[in-house]
């Protein structure tokens, strides 16, 4: 099947690389948070527990949609009220920015239970063997639990990160031209809404086989020197 994409072959390609860039960006932010928030859930402090709690039970009740809504217009109203209070004029929040917050927070909410999951998995006598050693806690956190909870992990943040590469669509709505943005002026400009939509379907199709492979590359580096059970 060929597509006569009317010219908008490079559009799509600079929107493809827009949602590239946006799920990377949403994805660093949501494994800092996601870590965050599974330590926090994991610790033995009630008001750790809580937060970590609160976190992820409040992002993952409300659509990623909304939260992409939420913090684009509200921080515009913000930023503005903010800019004439200071003087310095109208400041705004760019659609990336707003999109990579609101996708990262999203993401990190989902990854906090995926985390908490893998901590929890790893055997006691790990941690008190490090004790044993005279390990910090900390050293015993970044060398013991980290690398294990990883490798536990994975299967599941590769899942989450095929989830987060499709959600970037949402961000269409505030006027980032990723794939979806781009695909939808072709439309109007052409209207063959089949042919940039089924082509739109094929880029993203793309990007998942892509993202599949490289975390198949990473499960299996992880899980060198282990053993599976038969």
């Amino acid at each position: 099947m060929i597509f006569d994409l009317h010219g908008f072959g490079p559009a799509l390609v600079a929107g493809t690389l827009v949602t590239i860039q946006l799920a990377l960006s949403s994805l660093a932010l949501g494994l800092v948070l996601g870590l965050l928030g599974a330590l926090a859930k994991t610790s033995p402090n009630k008001f750790l527990q809580g937060l970590g709690g609160t976190y992820s039970t409040i992002v993952r009740g409300v659509p990623e949609l909304l939260w992409v809504l939420l913090i684009y217009f509200g921080t515009v109203s913000g930023l503005a009220a903010l800019g004439e209070f200071l003087g310095v004029g109208s400041l705004e929040l760019n659609p990336f920015a707003a999109g990579t917050i609101a996708l990262g927070l999203c993401f990190g909410a989902y990854a906090t239970e995926v985390f908490r999951g893998a901590i929890l998995a790893i055997p006691k006598g790990h941690r008190e063997a490090g004790m044993a050693l005279g390990l910090s806690k900390a050293r015993i956190l970044w060398k013991l639990i980290l690398p294990q909870m990883w490798r536990i992990a994975l299967p599941g943040l590769g899942n989450l990160f095929m989830i987060l590469m499709k959600d970037t669509a949402l961000v269409s709505v505030i006027g980032l031209e990723e794939i979806m943005r781009r695909s939808q002026i072709a439309v109007t400009a052409s209207k063959e809404p089949f042919t940039f939509y089924m082509v739109a379907a094929f880029i993203y199709l793309g990007l998942t086989v892509i993202a599949m492979t490289g975390m198949h590359f990473l499960e299996k580096r992880a899980s060198r020197g282990f053993v599976r059970s038969a």
